[in-house]
């Protein structure tokens, strides 16, 4: 009997190893190698053996909002707050008990374009998590009772996240951004969908996009083979899709159609959402999971202006432009940008490494004190991306504020300003270094270098190398960060995806006495095409 035993473990191993497996040098400076193994039903299994006491394991699902129609939306959000609970196997009871006897930390999120169940734990209980993770994703009961409960936890949320301007007006700058299409999708789920979230459209939507092409599983800290064997022991029972959405080809669709539809002059799209909840007649509820997935992201650009009258004790302005996809070679080049234009909040702790030397800090934080806070950002997806300034102030300096957010992204575009105004070879070499040392130390995290294996792999098939990133932005000069800022604020990005190069601007406070907003964008030169 043993020699049976033994012998089908050897039959197993030898079908293991004929799964077509690629291996990528992690860094030359690291002993570990990035290995991605496809199984037979198309599920990616990728890895990276870095030494530690504990390991990481996470699946990660080409599903969010982007892939949400008319019909689902806000599903993704509902999905998120019915993670490890009740499973055909365990019931929600057991789950938590198997949580806490796990320990670590296990968690799951939402974005726009992925769906991730993580976790770090320790190594000796990789088989357990992955055990618990295989039910909770691909066996969930999605009981009535349990939507009834998360429905109403999602509108206090939802509640909770419209009081905090921090945290709601990135969300509504999506909407002004990309109106009616992908990244326009509300995060949160629309208050007057919650009642249509039902266990059966929850179930539809996870039989669209829970599909087994479009999940990557990805362990850190742990030996390939074992991470392999394992999914294929938990996940490998996932049929094989009949007519699959992958999630590598789906990508690569959507940027061959964007660049036809630039090709073509892009389109332009109709007004304005009316609110942030309400979208267009757009049908997608009548395209396939297919058509979705590979749809191309389309940037509109425009305004939004929230008046909550006088009370409001500051007022938030948001000026942004089509950023770029991570495809685009330009990404790391832009990522310096947004370090060097850095900023925070007025009051700081400052120190070493904290960015009290960036732009945004000497310029507008030193110089202007009825600003509060003015900052730099950079949110990035496969096929575009939104980059600007965001900024608060008390009502009455909101003009001021303004208008030293467009001359901020003005002049880092410009070589024919002051050389006390222009960006030296200084201000970029530190921005530089601050770049990859935030990059290298952010990698030394367990979970942070979890996350980028398995989006990377769920992306482009396979991982792009530490080495590859730190030669990147080493190469960058003075004219190379230029060129990349004055494609991005002149709105010259829509060139080569078919955006409008329209400035997104979202101003919410006092609004009495705020200028014309597009006037001044205008006055220099910002979003104009050019």
């Amino acid at each position: 009997m043993q020699s049976l035993t033994v012998l089908a473990y050897v039959s197993f191993s030898i079908i293991i190893c004929q799964f077509p497996t690629i291996v990528q040098e992690y860094s030359k400076a690291s002993p570990g190698l990035c290995k991605v193994t496809t199984l037979p039903n198309g599920i990616r299994v990728a890895s990276e053996n870095t030494p530690g006491h504990f390991s990481a394991v996470g699946v990660y699902v080409g599903a969010g909002s982007r892939y949400e129609t008319d019909k689902t939306r806000g599903v993704s959000h509902i999905l998120d707050r019915l993670a490890f609970k009740s499973t055909a196997n365990r019931s929600a009871d057991q789950v938590v008990e198997e949580l806490e006897s796990l320990g670590g930390n296990i968690m799951c999120s939402s974005s726009r374009e992925c769906m991730m169940y993580q976790s770090a734990i320790f190594s000796q209980d990789l088989d357990r998590v992955m055990s618990l993770l295989s039910d909770v994703i691909t066996r969930p009961t999605i009981d009535p009772l349990e939507v009834e409960e998360q429905r109403m936890t999602a509108m206090y949320e939802i509640e909770e996240i419209w009081s905090k301007p921090e945290m709601i007006l990135p969300e509504i700058l999506h909407t002004v951004a990309y109106q009616n299409n992908t990244l326009g999708n509300p995060l949160l789920c629309p208050p007057e969908n919650l009642e249509a979230m039902s266990p059966e459209l929850i179930k539809s939507y996870m039989k669209d996009w829970y599909r087994p092409e479009r999940m990557v599983i990805a362990a850190c800290g742990a030996e390939h083979d074992k991470v392999v064997d394992l999914a294929y022991k938990c996940f490998g029972s996932l049929p094989k899709s009949v007519e699959p959405i992958d999630t590598v080809e789906t990508h690569a669709e959507a940027l061959r159609r964007q660049a036809a539809v630039a090709a073509e002059g892009g389109k332009e799209k109709p007004s304005l959402v009316k609110s942030f909840f309400r979208s267009s007649n757009s049908n997608t509820s009548k395209l396939t999971p297919y058509e979705i997935a590979s749809q191309p992201a389309h940037y509109t650009g425009g305004t939004s202006f929230l008046d909550v009258g006088v009370e409001s004790p500051l007022t938030h302005i948001y000026v942004a432009f089509e950023g770029l996809s991570i495809n685009d070679p330009d990404i790391y080049t832009l990522a310096t940008l947004q370090i060097l234009l850095g900023g925070g909040g007025s009051f700081s702790a400052g120190g070493p490494g904290k960015g009290m030397y960036s732009r945004l800090f000497t310029n507008v934080l030193n110089q202007h004190y009825g600003v509060e806070s003015c900052q730099s950002f950079n949110h990035c997806y496969t096929d575009s991306g939104l980059f600007g300034i965001a900024g608060s102030c008390r009502p009455d300096y909101a003009n001021v504020l303004l208008e030293v957010i467009c001359r901020e992204l003005d002049i880092v575009s410009r070589s024919d300003v002051a050389e006390y105004f222009a960006v030296s070879e200084l201000d970029l070499s530190r921005a530089k270094n601050q770049l990859k040392s935030s990059l290298l130390m952010n990698l030394e995290s367990r979970m942070v270098q979890l996350e980028d294996l398995g989006r990377q792999v769920g992306v482009h098939g396979k991982k792009t190398g530490i080495d590859e990133m730190l030669a990147r932005i080493d190469d960058i000069n003075l004219d190379e960060l230029r060129r990349v800022a004055g494609r991005i604020v002149r709105g010259a990005v829509g060139i080569s995806t078919g955006g409008t190069g329209k400035a997104s601007v979202v101003v919410q406070g006092n609004l009495r006495g705020l200028t014309d907003v597009n006037k001044v964008i205008e006055k220099y030169g910002l979003g104009s095409g050019q």
